[in-house]
């Protein structure tokens, strides 16, 4: 029996590595030819990754991870930050490589290496894996619709000659093959429109069709319309694998003072009546200046509903710390009395152990930053969505989830909060926020029974005889049966 090995190369941040880890264990658990060694990329160290790789390490020895050394990126240059790190990386990854395959030259029983698999961002390791020779293929942590949406900019920038920075600003609605109905170009993500972004955005589209294959993180029923495009696309377009809901359903209890949060948030949702609590949480990078702040305390209290809030402290203005922390204390930025007055139906919370809190049955309503991962997970769950975008394709995936599935609610499809590094920002009212909880914890009977449907419709598909268990069995064919 031949077996075969894939090179994982995610980029930073939790978020990707968790995603690439759950696809990893599906491909291990799935054909027992395979390993998959994980190189790592670190600006710097982060125990929560630490604990979570060697929970994975413990429980799996065909699944391993070699940290890589550090780079420090270009500070002068914040924006092409991610890029400039990844192209600092591919010496160092390519002697890792080469280690591997004069193993396996050297070993009869060690794996024949069979490809990489690149995070979104990480194209430029094609170059090394063109090297040696093995095929190359993306993991996509967005939707289809996402990467429909880049093929069809990357065209009309390439082949049309169109600027689509243009649209900035601009009521036009686009047409393209993995929409059913036309996108406003007000949600079109941010890199789209801007003109130091579009040419880095443009050029991973141009790389994505050179690669053998995109592993996307869908799965058909939910996004059809878009995956039955990429077969119909003329050109070069590489054949795609949905293979989702790809959830890191498992908590992460290592580490004590996480622990006792959660103990306090379940018993907290314990105490409050089935689908009444509305949980508001932005994501890993998602907070909020202080008069925002106000607005959404505000929005809360004359909506009357009941609510987990996860509200974070954005990092220090001008600073290129881009995640969040806790604040020592909430009332520093909450409206006088609020706490006082909400105290019978309202728990603000920082750090939010997400998948647990969207199980739990207390939870009717999510205000979300639409995240692909939070969209997912809310799918999986049943619990509909207000959408709320900040940052990258989330604003597409607001229009997904409101136009193209009728899935969720809207409280602003068209947000965005642009990387601008003085703190400034667009602040919703509190009327705006009453209403889209008010419409969101008051969801009518059809919302909520097509999304139990499309949430049952998840959890089949990664069942034997599913549709995205066999896209798995696709790419495993495609990838290790062609082993020289």
């Amino acid at each position: 029996m031949k077996k075969a090995e894939l090179v994982f190369i995610p980029t930073t941040g939790i978020s990707h590595l968790l995603s690439s880890v759950e696809v990893a264990k599906l491909l291990v658990d799935r054909d027992e030819r395979l390993s998959i060694t994980f190189l790592i990329m670190k600006l710097s160290s982060d125990p929560k990754i630490d604990r979570f790789i060697n929970s994975v390490s413990t429980a799996c020895n065909r699944i391993r991870f070699i940290d890589l050394p550090k780079d420090e990126p270009d500070p002068n240059q914040p924006r092409k930050f991610l890029f400039s790190l990844i192209e600092a990386q591919k010496p160092h990854v390519k002697e890792e490589v080469f280690k591997l395959v004069s193993q396996s030259e050297s070993s009869p029983h060690s794996p024949s290496l069979a490809g990489f698999v690149l995070d979104m961002f990480c194209t430029s390791m094609i170059d090394v894996a063109n090297e040696f020779g093995v095929p190359s293929y993306i993991f996509l942590t967005s939707g289809a619709a996402c990467l429909g949406l880049q093929f069809y900019v990357q065209a009309l920038h390439d082949e049309q000659k169109v600027d689509p920075t243009e649209f900035k600003g601009s009521d036009a609605e686009l047409v393209m093959p993995c929409l059913a109905n036309p996108l406003p170009a007000k949600v079109l993500p941010f890199f789209m429109l801007d003109k130091e972004w579009l040419p880095l955005f443009v050029g991973l589209a141009r790389r994505f069709r050179e690669s053998k294959g995109i592993i996307i993180n869908t799965f058909e029923e939910l996004e059809s319309h878009a995956i039955d495009s990429f077969s119909k696309a003329k050109g070069n377009t590489p054949p795609v694998y949905p293979v989702g809901p790809i959830l890191n359903l498992n908590r992460d209890d290592d580490c004590d003072e996480e622990s006792d949060k959660y103990k306090d948030i379940k018993q907290w949702l314990d105490e409050q009546p089935l689908s009444s609590v509305v949980y508001l949480c932005f994501g890993s990078m998602g907070s909020f200046g202080a008069d925002q702040v106000k607005e959404i305390a505000c929005g809360l209290e004359q909506s009357g509903h009941r609510f987990l809030w996860s509200l974070r402290k954005p990092p220090p203005k001008g600073e290129m710390e881009l995640h969040p922390s806790d604040y020592t204390d909430p009332r520093d930025v909450l409206p006088e009395g609020f706490l006082d007055r909400t105290t019978n139906i309202g728990k603000i919370i920082g750090w939010a152990p997400q998948t647990d809190i969207l199980a739990h049955p207390s939870v009717g309503g999510f205000v979300s930053h639409c995240g692909w991962n939070s969209v997912l997970e809310s799918i999986w769950f049943g619990v509909p969505i207000a959408t709320w975008p900040l940052h990258a394709e989330q604003q597409l995936n607001a229009f997904m989830l409101i136009v193209e599935l009728g899935l969720g609610v809207e409280i602003k499809m068209d947000y965005r909060r642009e990387f601008n590094w003085d703190g400034s920002e667009n602040v919703i009212s509190a009327g705006e926020i009453e209403r889209g909880v008010r419409c969101l914890m008051e969801l009518c009977d059809e919302k909520r029974e097509r999304l139990k449907e499309m949430s049952g419709k998840g959890k089949k598909a990664l069942e034997n005889g599913g549709s995205s268990f066999t896209w798995l069995g696709r790419f495993i064919q495609d990838s290790v049966d062609h082993l020289p």
